[in-house]
């Protein structure tokens, strides 16, 4: 449980104030020798802590989930291969896998959204990490809007979207090759936009580096960037903004 549900828990005498108390009083993290699991990470930054998938040894990954469901009853890890997904199902029934954002989740009791983010690609080759930053603000509680194939080389297929984009408390442009669109979108929004440079390109975009360059050096104002593929970082600044937004109203 959470700190919100232990005390909603309280009110409705549900648990007693000693149970309650316990919860407070544990470890602000899970000792487990290979892994410190942050289980108040959400009381102090208002995102529970995520598990990076890739590169983990596979007893440790299936202890940290199974620790994590067993605290929360949800658990999002990304960055997660098909074999790391067959391993935690055969202790963990209930988890689901997406292929393409490669983002394996338990999530019993889905967080409530509000507000509205954009998330837009440039290219189809763009959508896995699209996808990622938009099933991580989802996972946080925020209701997305997914533009996807809608890159400058065609871009009439963006302005036909440009309502759609003004309205979103936030927009992130994801891109690769030049990584012009985030340029783009810019001059259009009075929002926020987190700009996200993909590998998506041939030899001289040097791995996305020209699109991570090209991004930092927009003429538009209003653009924050973050790392090269990574979606989950634009999902999650992007799920701040929303949640800033819709405090305001």
């Amino acid at each position: 449980m959470g700190a919100k549900e232990v005390l909603e828990k309280l009110s409705r005498n549900e648990i007693t104030v000693e149970e309650a108390e316990q919860y407070f009083r544990s470890e602000p993290f899970k000792e487990m020798g290979f892994a410190k699991l942050d289980t108040h990470r959400e009381l102090r930054s208002g995102f529970p802590e995520v598990i990076f998938c890739q590169g983990k040894p596979a007893e440790y990954l299936v202890s940290i989930y199974e620790k994590m469901v067993e605290h929360d009853g949800r658990a999002f890890g990304t960055r997660a291969s098909v074999e790391q997904y067959e391993l935690v199902k055969e202790r963990i029934s209930d988890i689901t896998y997406d292929p393409v954002s490669k983002i394996l989740k338990v999530e019993r009791t889905p967080k409530e959204r509000i507000g509205c983010v954009a998330v837009c690609c440039a290219g189809t080759a763009d959508v896995p990490v699209a996808e990622e930053a938009a099933q991580t603000a989802e996972y946080f509680g925020t209701n997305v809007e997914r533009l996807f194939d809608v890159g400058v080389s065609g871009i009439h297929r963006l302005l036909s979207k440009v309502d759609t984009l003004q309205k979103a408390n936030c927009v992130v442009a994801i891109a690769g090759m030049e990584g012009a669109l985030a340029s783009v979108i810019g001059g259009l929004v009075s929002n926020p936009v987190i700009a996200v440079p993909t590998s998506v390109g041939y030899g001289a975009s040097f791995g996305g580096l020209s699109a991570l360059l090209t991004m930092i050096n927009s003429c538009a104002n209003g653009i924050a960037v973050v790392n090269i593929d990574n979606g989950y970082g634009a999902g999650y600044m992007a799920t701040q903004i929303n949640r800033l937004a819709e405090r305001k109203e």
